[in-house]
């Protein structure tokens, strides 16, 4: 009997922007990427689209390879209040939800078309099975983040806007450059008028 090699397909290029992504916090053999990359979803979503709605049940983990995107809640009002950015190399999504497999309280709205690589709920429990190092992964993602939403509260409770708002250029110097300065305010707490004052006073002083 004639055996007939199974067909790798080629690793493209958003595939292996994402493995180089992995590859800073744990190390995968190439038998492991292959597998690994056979239970992923690529994705593109134009501009205005919502990767999670609220109410919705999120089902996927999400990792941006190209684009930008906001995670908000919509309060009784109907204010937006945007709780974090998402831009090239982060995961966005609502972790309770995808966690519990629950309704949705934030959405995740794309600011930009948008690339994403994408696991189901299922298929990342599978992929847990498979490879271990993985869930040793995800343990530290989930922890980098619990740690910045930390600062965050933090920095709200003891910095002026205006600091906090420069520490928000100096870290993300990209997102005040692409994201609209009325979602950045919301993101720090303030309104847009009092950051457009803050922005017109710090380049005041740069001038003189």
């Amino acid at each position: 009997m004639i055996k007939i090699k199974p067909i790798t397909l080629p690793i493209q290029d958003p595939e292996k922007k994402f493995l180089a992504s992995l590859n800073r916090y744990i190390e995968l053999t190439k038998e492991e990427e292959v597998e690994l990359l056979s239970y992923v979803k690529r994705r593109s979503y134009l501009k205005g689209q919502y990767i999670v709605q609220a109410e919705d049940i999120c089902r996927y983990q999400t990792y941006i390879v190209s684009g930008l995107a906001r995670t908000f809640h919509l309060d009784s009002n109907g204010t937006e209040h945007v709780i974090s950015f998402g831009i090239e190399k982060w995961w966005v999504g609502d972790l309770c939800s995808f966690a519990s497999q629950t309704p949705a309280d934030f959405n995740v709205h794309c600011l930009e078309k948008t690339e994403v690589i994408q696991f189901s709920y299922e298929n990342l429990e599978k992929v847990y099975q498979i490879i271990p190092k993985m869930e040793r992964f995800f343990r530290l993602i989930i922890q980098n983040a619990y740690i910045n939403s930390q600062k965050r509260i933090v920095r709200n409770h003891s910095l002026t806007a205006r600091e906090r708002y420069l520490l928000f250029r100096d870290e993300y110097p990209q997102l005040v450059q692409r994201a609209p300065q009325y979602m950045i305010a919301s993101y720090l707490g303030i309104t847009k008028e009092f950051l457009s004052n803050i922005r017109n006073q710090i380049a005041k002083e740069a001038k003189s």
